[in-house]
C-alpha cells in the first residue's frame, strides 16, 4: 500500500474520486520495495547459515515477528506525521502515557484487557492532538513541539508512577495478558484449519493498523488532503483543504498509532512501566524512510513501512546473535539511518526533476 499525491490530486478532491497512479519510470525489479524484500531474505539467509539458531521458531523467529509487529505500528505512528512533512519526536513518550493510563485502569478501576487498551488509545489520541493543535495554533516547527513535549512527559511519567506504585510499574495484570504474550496463530482455528506456530497473535494488531491505516490514505478524501498538505500546503490551502485540522489529524493518528505500540509492548513484556516506548524513536523513523515515505510529505508507503522494519529487526536480532555489542548494534543502525536519510533526499531531487521535465 502507497498513497503519493499527483498532479491530478485537486481535481480529485474536487470530484471526490481516488487519485489516479503516477506513470511508472522504473521496471519492477528496480522497485525500492521489491529491492527491500530481498535484501530482508538474503540477510535472514546469511544469517541462519551463520547462526543456524536463528531459524529456532520458538526462540528466535515467534519473538522476531513479535517484534516486527510492534515496531511496524510504531512506524506507522511516525508515518501519519511524514505524511504532512511533519515528525514526531514524543512517540515513545506518548506510548508511555497512554500505558500509563491503561496501567492506571488496570491498577485502580480491574478494567478488562481491551477496555484498557481503548483507554490507551483515547489518551495517546488526545495527547497527539494536543501536539497537533499546538503546531497549528502557533506555528512553531513539529520538532520543536514534540521534542518540549517529549521532555514534559519523561518528567511528568515517573512522578505518577512513584506515587501511584511502589516499585515504578503497575503490577496487575488483567485476564489474557499472558495468553496475548505466548500464543500463536496456531491457537487460532477455522475449523480445521489453524495458523502458523510461527506467527505470534499480536501481529494481528499490526494487520488491522496496516490495512486502517492504508484504507485512509489510498481510499478516503482524509488521506488525500493529508497528502496534499504535505505535498504543499499553499496548494492545500488554496484547494480549499483546512490545514490547520488535518495537522492536528495527523498528529492524532500519530498519538493513537504511538498508545497501540505501547499496548503491544507491555503485552511483550509483560509490565505497564515508565521506561515502556524509549526505544521507539529510531525505529519510528528508520521502518517508513527506508521503505519509501518521503521526509518532506507528500508520499506513504504502508508496505515498505512493514519492509522497512522487518528489515532492520532482522539486522539486529541476526547480529545480536552474531555476538555484536549494543553500543556497536546502535553505531549499525544509526549509519542505516544516515543511508535512509541521504536516499530519501536523493529520491527528493529526482522526483523535482521528473515534474519539471513534465512541465
Amino acid at each position: 500500500m502507497s498513497a503519493p499525491v499527483s498532479e491530478t490530486a485537486t481535481q480529485a478532491l474536487q470530484e471526490n474520486a481516488p487519485i489516479e497512479k503516477p506513470p511508472r519510470g522504473t521496471p519492477w525489479w528496480a522497485n525500492q520495495r521489491i529491492g527491500l524484500l530481498l535484501l530482508v531474505v538474503l540477510l535472514g539467509v546469511l544469517f541462519g547459515i551463520l547462526r543456524p539458531a536463528f531459524f529456532n521458531q520458538q526462540l528466535v523467529i515467534f519473538p522476531l515477528l513479535r517484534d516486527i509487529a510492534m515496531f511496524t505500528v510504531v512506524g506507522l505512528a511516525q508515518l501519519c506525521v511524514l505524511s504532512i512533512g511533519h515528525m514526531n519526536l514524543a512517540v515513545g513518550r506518548m506510548a508511555a502515557f497512554s500505558m500509563m493510563l491503561t496501567g492506571i485502569s488496570y491498577d485502580l478501576f480491574h478494567l478488562t484487557l481491551y477496555s484498557g487498551l481503548l483507554v490507551g488509545l483515547v489518551a495517546g489520541t488526545a495527547i497527539g492532538a494536543l501536539a497537533g493543535w499546538v503546531i497549528a495554533r502557533t506555528g512553531v516547527n513539529s520538532f520543536v513541539v514534540t521534542l518540549a513535549l517529549d521532555f514534559l512527559l519523561l518528567g511528568m511519567i515517573p512522578l505518577v508512577y512513584t506515587s501511584l506504585t511502589d516499585n515504578a510499574a503497575f503490577v496487575t495484570k488483567p485476564p489474557g495478558m499472558r495468553e496475548l504474550r505466548n500464543y500463536s496463530l496456531a491457537d487460532v482455528c477455522v475449523g480445521n484449519v489453524c495458523g502458523s506456530p510461527a506467527v505470534p497473535q499480536l501481529a494481528i494488531f499490526a494487520i488491522v493498523a496496516m490495512v486502517v491505516v492504508g484504507w485512509i490514505y489510498s481510499r478516503t478524501r482524509l488521506g488525500r488532503e493529508l497528502l496534499m498538505t504535505g505535498s504543499s500546503v499553499k496548494a492545500a490551502e488554496l484547494s480549499g483543504i483546512p490545514t490547520a485540522r488535518r495537522v492536528i489529524t495527523a498528529h492524532a493518528m500519530s498519538g493513537c498509532l504511538a498508545a497501540l505500540a505501547g499496548f503491544m509492548l507491555a503485552v511483550s513484556t509483560g509490565s505497564i512501566k515508565a521506561t515502556i516506548g524509549e526505544e521507539f524513536m529510531l525505529p519510528s523513523f528508520l521502518g517508513p524512510i527506508l521503505g519509501g515515505t518521503l521526509l518532506a510529505g507528500g508520499f506513504v508507503s504502508i508496505w515498505g513501512t512493514l519492509i522497512g522494519t522487518a528489515l532492520t529487526s532482522v539486522i539486529r536480532k541476526g547480529l545480536d546473535l552474531l555476538g555484536v555489542g549494543l553500543e556497536s548494534l546502535n553505531i549499525y543502525l544509526g549509519l542505516i539511518l544516515l543511508l535512509a536519510l541521504s536516499t530519501d533526499r536523493v529520491r527528493t531531487v529526482l522526483s523535482e526533476r521528473q515534474e519539471v521535465r513534465r512541465q
